[in-house]
This record gives structure tokens, C-alpha cells and sequence, in this order.
């Protein structure tokens, strides 16, 4: 009675994309007693997803050989969500890179490149940054002063890269909070980099997506979609956020470190 082939079915549980339709949807949530607001979100989720096929998809798929994979999800979910957290304790998170720290990132991470492969990358990154001019997008940067004090690439590429910071911490939408090594309670450096993003209401129904945490690993990344192990970096983030300097001190010890 959901109107779905023998065929359908299979490339569902093979996990193929395949298409599903309203009445099959609802004939999942059935099956499943989802509640109302659930059974909404997913019809709200499904028609989005619809829209987007029909446009082409995601700007990223004209990037696909400049990816890892599974970096689509993570793009994803960046364009959809409102507000992002970022918390590093190593690098200057991806949005804010400039072009020579990037490539000085990506030379170390992939030596047998050929130039038009991390060309290639560099232009997927600068594209992301696209985000940064969206009205309705708010990035909020935490990080230790030790990512300002690396020096990744050369001392000139780290002098451009945190004026580079200075610049955007003055823009709104946009908040870079930096936090000291005079600082003795050692939060979030158990839980290691982390993002968190939110998302706006669906534009049918209202209805809130729930936040995603990432933790991108050296050998495979982490999605945390669990509302209890999300509202764990969630609290840390507003624990971070308790010791980290002021946007106006940051700005600051922003302004020394790139003299020195």
C-alpha cells in the first residue's frame, strides 16, 4: 500500500539512493509509530531534499574530485546550519584559513600531490568561505593561542594568516574568542576539537532540526547525532567559552602575536 517496487525496497536496504515517495514515507512512520512532529520533520526533510535534487544538487558536487570521502555529508550539514561552533586546539578552523595556510596544511598532509590537485582543494576551501557573507550564518571561533603561535607554513604565512583573523573578527556574524596559555583549567582540551552545528527551522513545518557535533580523526571523522552525547559538547563548548578572553581582548593578543 506505500506504492513501492520490490526493486525500491532493495536498493533501500543496500542503502542506494532511491526514490521514496509521500505515501511511502507515512507508511514508515506507520510502521514505526513515529509521533506527529516526527512524522512532519521527515516529510519537511524529504520535500527539501527533493528541491535540492531538482537544482542541481549541492555547489559542491562541480568540487567532487577535490574530496575525501564523505566530505559531501559534512558540507551538507555547514550549508544547512545557521550557526556553527568551532573549537580547535591545533589549526585555525577551515573557514578562516587563508589561501597560503591552507596549502601549507594540505603539502603536509598530501606530499605526492601534483599542484592541480591542491589547487583543486584550495578552491573548494575559498568556496566554503562563501559562507561567511551569508546574512543569516553565524560562526563562532574558539580556539587555544597555540594554533595562533604554530607556525604552519612560515613565520609571514602565520603573520598574514592571523591578521587575516583580525580582519574577520570585526565582521558581524562572526566572533573569534581566543584562550590564553596563561589559562590554568585545562576545558576542552580533553575533548579535543570539536564542531557543533545548529540549524533554522524547516521552512514547512517549523520544525527544528536537531544540532549535529563532528570531530574530524586522523583515520575517519565522527558524527555525533545523539541528543545526550551532543548536549555533552554543547555544555563544553559553554565551558570553553567561560575561560576564553573577551572578542575585544582576543583581538588583542591577536594584534601581538602577529607583531611578533
Amino acid at each position: 500500500m506505500a506504492e513501492i517496487s520490490p526493486q525500491s525496497y532493495g536498493r533501500i536496504e543496500d542503502g542506494w539512493q532511491t526514490k521514496v515517495t509521500d505515501l511511502g514515507l507515512n507508511a514508515l512512520a506507520n510502521a514505526y509509530e513515529a509521533t506527529d512532529e516526527e512524522r512532519r520533520l521527515l516529510l519537511d526533510l524529504a520535500r527539501e531534499i527533493r528541491e535540492a535534487t531538482a537544482s542541481g544538487g549541492g555547489w559542491w558536487r562541480a568540487y567532487a574530485d577535490a574530496m575525501v570521502s564523505g566530505f559531501d555529508h559534512y558540507l551538507a550539514l555547514e550549508e544547512a546550519a545557521n550557526w556553527v561552533t568551532a573549537w580547535q586546539t591545533t589549526v585555525i578552523p577551515g573557514l578562516l584559513q587563508t589561501r597560503a595556510y591552507r596549502r601549507a596544511l594540505t603539502w603536509a598532509n598530501n606530499p605526492d600531490w601534483s599542484p592541480e590537485e591542491v589547487n583543486r582543494t584550495l578552491d573548494l576551501a575559498r568556496r566554503r568561505q562563501h559562507l561567511l557573507d551569508r546574512p543569516d550564518f553565524r560562526f563562532e571561533a574558539l580556539m587555544t593561542e597555540a594554533v595562533l603561535r604554530y607556525t604552519i607554513g612560515s613565520p609571514p604565512v602565520m603573520a598574514d594568516q592571523v591578521r587575516h583573523l583580525l580582519a574577520h573578527s570585526e565582521s558581524p556574524g562572526i566572533e573569534i574568542r581566543i584562550v590564553p596559555n596563561t589559562e590554568t583549567r585545562p576545558v576542552g582540551l580533553i575533548s579535543r576539537s570539536f564542531m557543533l552545528f545548529s540549524f533554522p527551522p524547516l521552512r514547512a513545518s517549523k520544525l527544528q532540526e536537531p544540532p549535529v557535533a563532528f570531530m574530524e580523526g586522523f583515520t575517519g571523522d565522527l558524527y555525533i547525532e545523539r541528543d545526550t552525547e551532543v548536549s555533552k559538547y554543547a555544555r563544553e563548548a559553554e565551558r570553553i567559552r567561560h575561560v576564553a578572553l573577551s572578542a575585544s581582548a582576543s583581538r588583542d593578543l591577536m594584534l601581538r602575536v602577529s607583531k611578533e
